[in-house]
């Protein structure tokens, strides 16, 4: 009887030579970083005029601002490496309550605080109303360069809380019920605050709403 034909050895499987992909980088850790901005300090990273900008304050790889603070504007600014957080953040739809404190011109009326705690008619629609006080000088850094007074105007200052995000939005508001703002600083987003930083000064927290 004859024999079963030997199978043919398989070779074994090779592939194809090629490059490897590169192993997945870990997740990066958000971080969160509260910054004293000074006044006149673009709230970006480069310009090309050769104005002050975050960069000269700043040195974290990977971070961008969670919304805005003009440049004639100081004070607390929030930066992340986390797009997600930072959308929670500037985003006005989560109506995070932003806390101001303004330097106006003149002396503010019971009637004027209230026309900014009902909410104020601006060339682009009515404010949300806002939470408007009267403060006592508050203690604050000299700004460089110092505000220009009129020796014939009296000035006072005031704590605006809103909920919004307009361009100049705290400016136009005061200005729309006869209060010029001379000087605003922002000290609270959400319950992040300026306590204890210097101004040009900044640092971490845990990076969580």
């Amino acid at each position: 009887m004859p024999l079963p034909p030997r199978s043919k050895p398989r070779r074994p499987s090779v592939r194809p030579a090629g490059p490897r992909r590169p192993p997945k980088a870990p997740p990066t850790e958000p971080r969160l970083i509260l910054f004293n901005k000074p006044f006149d300090v673009l709230t970006q990273f480069s310009d090309g005029e050769g104005r002050a900008t975050l960069k000269d304050y700043l040195d974290i790889p990977g971070i961008y601002p969670a919304g805005r603070l003009d440049r004639d504007s100081e004070g607390l600014l929030l930066l992340t490496n986390d797009g997600r957080l930072q959308a929670r953040i500037a985003d006005p739809r989560h109506k995070l309550p932003k806390t101001y404190w303004v330097q106006v011109e003149g002396e503010p009326s019971a009637e004027q605080l209230q026309r900014l705690r009902d909410g104020v008619e601006l060339n682009d629609g009515p404010t949300l109303p806002a939470e408007a006080r009267q403060l006592d000088e508050p203690s604050l850094w000299p700004r460089n360069p110092p505000v220009r007074f009129r020796k014939s105007v009296p000035t006072s200052w005031l704590e605006l809380v809103i909920r919004e995000g307009r361009n100049r939005q705290v400016r136009r508001m005061t200005a729309a019920v006869g209060l010029p703002t001379l000087r605003l600083v922002r000290v609270r987003i959400g319950d992040w605050t300026l306590e204890g930083l210097e101004q040009g000064a900044w640092r971490e927290v845990p990076a969580r709403l």
